[in-house]
């Protein structure tokens, strides 16, 4: 499994920092704690995973913080844009034969069989794409650099994946089931999972 690598980029979680949209509505204390409940379920289900694992943090690298070193190698991303910081972290770690992963910390959905299935799938297919129910993706799976799709994209618009497919489509692309990603109030409103921090927003 030397070969398979997954990047897993996340914000410094700081109250007021992240998930700035949700918290329009919930406030920022409570997207804070949802924030940092979806980066305890993304730990949870990569750490056993058969594969180098890397942290790429947005603002500076955190020493004593849940992703153990016995785990989880840690890296700074690089870039003025996700586009440019995803390309950068591929470009400096791909090498021959190489099957790279990349996720974000934000869906709650995702499960250690989506990951692997990924991988798996970047046996017989160029790309392996996640698409998220937003317009984006969750998961992106590579084996080369693929530039182009991480170039002039409208991150965190519901164009991403339209766009990253027509950049796609000289290569066999297989894509993964569709998934929520957690960004807004309307992500999480009926979802019984998020009721006691909206709960707690409340009082």
């Amino acid at each position: 499994m030397d070969n398979n690598l997954l990047l897993i980029f996340i914000r410094n979680p700081e109250p007021g920092k992240v998930k700035t949209r949700l918290a329009k509505v919930i406030g920022n204390t409570a997207a804070f704690e949802i924030y940092q409940f979806l980066l305890n379920h993304t730990k949870e289900i990569t750490k056993k995973l058969k594969c180098n694992k890397i942290i790429y943090y947005s603002e500076n690298i955190a020493e004593n913080d849940i992703w153990d070193t016995q785990f989880y190698q840690k890296k700074l991303q690089k870039g003025f844009d996700l586009g440019i910081r995803m390309l950068n972290a591929v470009k400096e770690n791909i090498r021959a034969g190489s099957k790279i992963i990349i996720i974000g910390s934000d869906i709650y959905d995702l499960q250690s069989s989506h990951i692997e299935q990924a991988f798996n799938k970047l046996n017989k297919h160029d790309v392996v794409i996640g698409p998220a129910k937003d317009g984006g993706y969750y998961l992106i799976g590579l084996k080369k650099e693929h530039e182009k799709i991480f170039k002039n994209k409208p991150w965190g618009t519901s164009k991403v994946l339209e766009q990253t497919l027509e950049n796609l489509e000289d290569s066999d692309v297989f894509l993964l089931e569709e998934l929520n990603d957690i960004d807004t109030y309307n992500d999480i409103k009926n979802n019984n999972i998020f009721k006691k921090f909206i709960e707690h927003s409340t009082k």
